[in-house]
């Protein structure tokens, strides 16, 4: 599979391993910590990790505004566990120097699904799938409202846990961390390919 330029937020958390699946998908992409980097991408995954650690990175490293202005300009963007966070609209317990981007109508609690050991793993149906897909939830955020343009795509005890709105997709699990590539793949399929892409050095 060859796609669009992919970038993967790289100030704090499991980028690594979304860029390993991107790897395997075939799909070109790029470590994002800066300016520059960010402006090259086609589309944008922000992984899990520290949801207020990774706000304070994002303003230290001068992100936030390029990240906010490309967000309204339409970039696709998937956001994992803290990339949820991150993304949504409102933080209902977060710090209140945390940062919320605004980019899908959620509002979301953090770590809603209890502590580390709370942990757990589940098979849940995601719509467009033709099978269940293995979800693990790590001191995962609580999506407590959705928005009457957010499009439900998988729901564990009754919330959601797999939501699109436009261009802005996010899982309150980990899909990197499952053996399975389908939501990266259709993440990147709904990427359109900009013909300005310079892949020759990724």
């Amino acid at each position: 599979m060859v796609g669009p330029l992919v970038g993967v937020l790289a100030l704090q958390g499991a980028f690594a391993a979304h860029a390993e699946i991107l790897d395997g998908l075939g799909v070109p992409n790029l470590e994002v910590r800066t300016h520059d980097q960010l402006q090259q991408v086609d589309a944008l995954i922000i992984p899990g990790g520290e949801s207020t650690t990774m706000s304070m990175l994002l303003d230290r490293s001068g992100l936030i505004g390029p990240l906010e202005e490309r967000l309204r300009d339409g970039l696709p963007v998937l956001g994992t566990c803290a990339g949820l966070i991150l993304l949504s609209t409102r933080i209902l317990d977060g710090r209140p120097d945390q940062h919320a981007l605004g980019s899908i109508d959620l509002d979301v609690r953090r770590n809603g699904y209890g502590t580390q050991l709370d942990s757990f793993e589940t098979d849940i149906a995601v719509a467009g799938f033709d099978s269940g897909f293995r979800a693990v939830f790590i001191r995962a955020p609580v999506v407590e409202r959705a928005g009457d343009s957010v499009e439900i795509l998988a729901m564990v005890d009754g919330h959601p846990v797999l939501c699109r709105q436009g261009s802005v997709t996010v899982a309150a699990f980990h899909p990197e961390l499952s053996n399975d590539n389908r939501i990266h793949r259709s993440f990147v399929e709904r990427v359109p390919v900009n013909p300005k892409s310079d892949t020759s050095a990724i």
